[in-house]
């Protein structure tokens, strides 16, 4: 329970980083950070203890009993702001298109995912955000090195270079709860992503 993960943001509520909840706790007991619960309240490590743990919610056993794990923490100290730029990664590509396959709509494991040019390298094509998606191994091969069109795999959306940063931790182990939608959805809506990472 304590490698689960908390959503860090900083002091005007945007998402920043992910870290596990051993860190937030520590975080929380050295006054670095304060809990956001459901209704947008904070608390700080003591008053955080003294919530009672409700069924359903993730806790650790403490000597003075159950504490809940916190999903959201805010940043008392430090206002990191998230980057603009994203850089160019097969990781980040992948992120992008949600670890589905551009042309049939599939998502198979990880294994099974490459990356495509959309107009090939041998047409011209460049290694780009605008030029490269996620693709099963299947439709690459049936793609080849044809356009899109001449392979008959009309692509399922069009590749653009994202305005979010991706937490790649999110990605990785789909760790997603309930508690992070109002803040993903803050930067869903300047971003016009439904997804962020550090």
């Amino acid at each position: 329970m304590l490698n689960s993960s908390v959503l860090v943001l900083n002091r005007s509520y945007l998402p920043i980083h992910v870290t596990s909840a051993r860190r937030a706790f520590a975080m929380i007991f050295q006054d670095l950070a304060c809990v956001v619960n459901e209704h947008y309240e904070t608390f700080d490590f003591e008053g955080w203890r003294r919530i009672r743990a409700t069924g359903g919610c993730d806790v650790i056993g403490t000597p003075s009993g159950a504490i809940r794990v916190p999903r959201v923490i805010v940043l008392c100290v430090f206002d990191r702001v998230p980057k603009r730029h994203v850089r160019y990664s097969r990781a980040n590509i992948f992120t992008r298109d949600k670890f589905t396959c551009q042309y049939c709509g599939e998502r198979p494991g990880r294994s099974e995912l490459n990356l495509d040019h959309v107009i090939p390298r041998s047409l011209g094509g460049r290694t780009s955000w605008e030029n490269v998606v996620c693709s099963c191994v299947g439709c690459n091969r049936r793609k080849g090195g044809r356009t899109p069109e001449q392979a008959r795999l009309p692509l399922k959306r069009q590749p653009a270079r994202p305005r979010w940063t991706p937490l790649m931790n999110l990605s990785v182990t789909g760790a997603r709860y309930e508690e992070w939608r109002p803040f993903l959805h803050v930067i869903g809506d300047r971003s016009n992503s439904a997804q962020i990472a550090s």
